[in-house]
């Protein structure tokens, strides 16, 4: 499958919240979400309650719902949950899945002794990277992805500009802003971000569904 296929079946729920239909339904950190399809994979990033939100994953959760996250989530769930750590590969209903480090490093959110957690997921050959809540980070020059979604708000989490030089670290065909428009951040620093990339990297603004 395509990245241009991928992106089409891609949809922003708002924040970081991500939901992709290419053959198992796969959705990154729910918050303040609408019902929708049941959800295969549920990754969550870490446990701050804007991306492990336990009355959103209720919307989407299954009997067959494998969640996939951080040892500190695990109190705040229920059902089949998978913790993983960074550095850890598996796969998960035929979805192979790197997990990454996801850490500020010139702020106090989120510390890289937490073990929070970013994502690669191949999909019919086309890697996702779904970057959590970061900073421009030395381990991005190792992310090999075709999509990236990268967080451009700043205050707790790359600014557009750093998310500009991440793209240009990891090199992906395409780049995704999230990160803006529910808590921080606003649709200028998407903006502001694709401005930074023209011409380098191709950037998609998704429309919030």
């Amino acid at each position: 499958m395509s990245v241009e296929k991928i992106t089409a079946k891609m949809h922003w729920l708002g924040h970081d919240t991500f939901r992709i239909d290419a053959g198992p339904t796969i959705y990154f950190d729910p918050y303040q979400i609408k019902p929708g399809p049941t959800a295969d994979i549920i990754f969550i990033s870490h446990d701050h309650y804007d991306h492990c939100s336990p009355e959103d994953i209720a919307k989407i959760q299954g009997p067959e719902t494998v969640i996939v996250t951080s040892q500190s989530c695990l109190k705040k769930l229920t059902g089949n949950v998978q913790v993983v750590a960074p550095g850890d590969s598996l796969t998960v209903k035929g979805i192979s899945v790197r997990v990454v480090p996801s850490y500020n490093i010139n702020k106090k959110f989120h510390p890289k002794k937490k073990g929070w957690l970013g994502f690669v997921i191949e999909i019919s050959g086309v890697r996702v990277y779904h970057a959590g809540d970061t900073d421009l980070i030395p381990e991005m020059k190792d992310i090999q992805a075709d999509i990236v979604l990268l967080p451009v708000s700043g205050t707790y989490v790359m600014t557009a500009e750093e998310a500009a030089e991440a793209a240009l670290t990891i090199k992906p065909a395409l780049a995704v802003p999230m990160h803006y428009g529910t808590l921080v951040g606003e649709a200028a620093d998407a903006e502001r971000f694709s401005l930074l990339l023209e011409g380098k990297v191709q950037v998609k603004i998704l429309e919030k569904e």
